[in-house]
């Protein structure tokens, strides 16, 4: 594990994304930054939106985001469902505006499943243009992967094979506070104890290290992850 200070520091972190090229992008309450693997902090796009939500395919430019319009924007509030397939230099209006903002978001790149922090989960099967009901869920982070929607709750670590309509308790998973899935499907988490975990496709879990409190995380694949704080990005692997 390699753990390096940002700098400039980012204000809170609620979201991270591993785009191509390994380029990781952190999405804070002032807009979208790119973080090296030196530290170093970038702004990328213009856009000073808070980003509650930030959610993409990994390894890849798609992005899409949720929140609240910034100082110099006149979009709708909350901002519903964005997309950007270049990385978060430019957005696009894709669906909900005024009326959702996604707490919690996942996306494989056709499916999208988001919770807004009242009522259940909202399911996209059409890269987040129209929206149904999913399960009654609270859910804290999400991720997708090749065998289901992966949920973190109260009553644990969940997981549906039904585009996100049911959920049950995955036995013998770590107490994670926070997932997220890699582009070969692998998972990672990280635990109410600050311990980063990995999962291979047969689901078996491997204890990696021991890092804190962290604000986000973002898979790349089974040898790759980052966890981070506002000041703080861990290179897991």
């Amino acid at each position: 594990m390699q753990s390096v200070p940002m700098a400039p520091a980012l204000d809170h972190l609620h979201g991270l994304h591993v785009a191509t090229r390994g380029t990781v992008l952190a999405g804070t309450h002032t807009g979208l930054y790119a973080v090296g693997t030196s530290g170093r902090t970038e702004r990328v796009g213009a856009r000073d939106d808070d980003l509650m939500g930030l959610a993409g395919v990994a390894q890849t430019d798609t992005l899409y985001s949720s929140g609240h319009p910034g100082p110099s924007s006149a979009a709708p509030n909350p901002l519903g469902l964005k997309e950007s397939t270049d990385g978060g230099r430019t957005w696009r209006a894709r669906s909900l505006a005024g009326e959702v903002d996604f707490h919690a978001l996942a996306s494989d790149g056709e499916l999208l499943v988001g919770f807004d922090g009242t009522g259940g989960l909202r399911v996209s099967t059409d890269r987040g243009t129209t929206w149904a009901a999913g399960a009654a869920l609270p859910a804290a982070s999400l991720a997708i992967a090749a065998d289901g929607v992966w949920a973190v709750t109260p009553d644990g670590l969940q997981r549906s094979t039904d585009v996100a309509l049911s959920f049950t308790v995955v036995e013998g998973a770590p107490d994670l506070v926070i997932v997220s899935a890699g582009a070969d499907g692998s998972l990672w988490g990280v635990d109410a104890g600050g311990t980063a975990w990995r999962s291979d496709l047969s689901r078996s879990w491997q204890r990696v290290a021991e890092i804190g409190e962290v604000e986000a995380l973002a898979a790349a694949d089974y040898g790759r992850a980052y966890a981070a704080t506002s000041r703080v990005l861990h290179t897991l692997g």
